[in-house]
């Protein structure tokens, strides 16, 4: 799934993205001068991160508008426009690194998904990954198909939020051993108070609303803050009920052109 960004809200309002990413970089084992690609790298901000841990990172992103910012705040670093299911390198990587991308790709994309990493690491390379889980924004997403339903239109999730044995098995399949796996809580608070809760939705939930008037957006997402303020508004912010998978990941096997079948 591809969405536009505005490259300067997400870097502002919602930096707890990489702020939190910076804790899942503790799960990869790397050396000085490794190469670690930084797949889905956003405004570059994780990709430094790796650069400052001694990686030779390089940052892939699919959004010209966050490679725009990557590249005016760390000219130094190596940044690439490519999607994360057609991505190249020159050469097989030591390790790559994920924060909160996997939830984008479609499900029936998975399978594309852990080809184009595979290829892209050495063998008993790294894949360390974070992103949505089993029940990630369950109470949003559930007030949200409440408002859509009361207006006879349907309203689907547009994420992929797998549990751990659904995701592990995946990975196994696609020549991967799984060597850590969690699944966690992680109510994650908003930004600008009070308008903390809609501008999250106008951020990351913008596909069921494409073919809605703004008019009726605005009533979905007010019901939507009011179905929600006792369960999710707390000290004068509102918090996200996030869930997350936390992944490490070693390619034990390399597939050849006859592997990939899609899941």
């Amino acid at each position: 799934m591809n969405i536009d960004w505005d490259a300067q809200e997400y870097s502002h309002d919602f930096s707890f993205v990489h702020h939190y990413g910076e804790d899942v970089l503790k799960l990869l084992d790397i050396h000085p001068g490794d190469t670690v690609i930084d797949l889905g790298c956003g405004n570059g901000a994780l990709t430094m991160r790796l650069s400052e841990m001694g990686a030779h990172a390089i940052g892939i992103d699919a959004s010209s508008e966050m490679l725009e910012m990557a590249n005016s705040h760390y000219p130094e670093l190596v940044f690439r426009q490519a999607d994360a299911l057609n991505f190249t390198v020159e050469e097989p990587a030591e390790a790559l690194f994920s924060n909160a991308v996997f939830h984008w790709i479609d499900k029936d994309k998975q399978g594309m998904l852990m080809t184009q990493i595979n290829r892209a690491l050495k063998l008993r390379g790294q894949l360390v990954c974070e992103f949505g889980g089993k029940g990630c924004a369950g109470k949003v997403h559930e007030a949200l198909q409440k408002s859509f339903k009361k207006r006879g239109m349907d309203y689907t999730i547009p994420f992929y939020f797998p549990s751990i044995g659904e995701y592990t098995a995946l990975m196994e399949q696609f020549g991967f051993k799984v060597v850590y796996a969690i699944l966690f809580d992680r109510p994650t608070r908003c930004q600008n108070k009070e308008s903390g809760l809609r501008n999250w939705i106008r951020m990351f939930d913008k596909v069921p609303f494409q073919q809605v008037d703004a008019d009726i957006q605005e009533a979905i997402i007010a019901e939507t803050e009011q179905e929600l303020r006792n369960i999710l508004f707390h000290d004068g912010d509102w918090f996200v009920d996030y869930v997350r998978i936390r992944i490490k990941a070693i390619k034990e096997k390399s597939l050849s052109l006859f592997d990939f079948r899609p899941v």
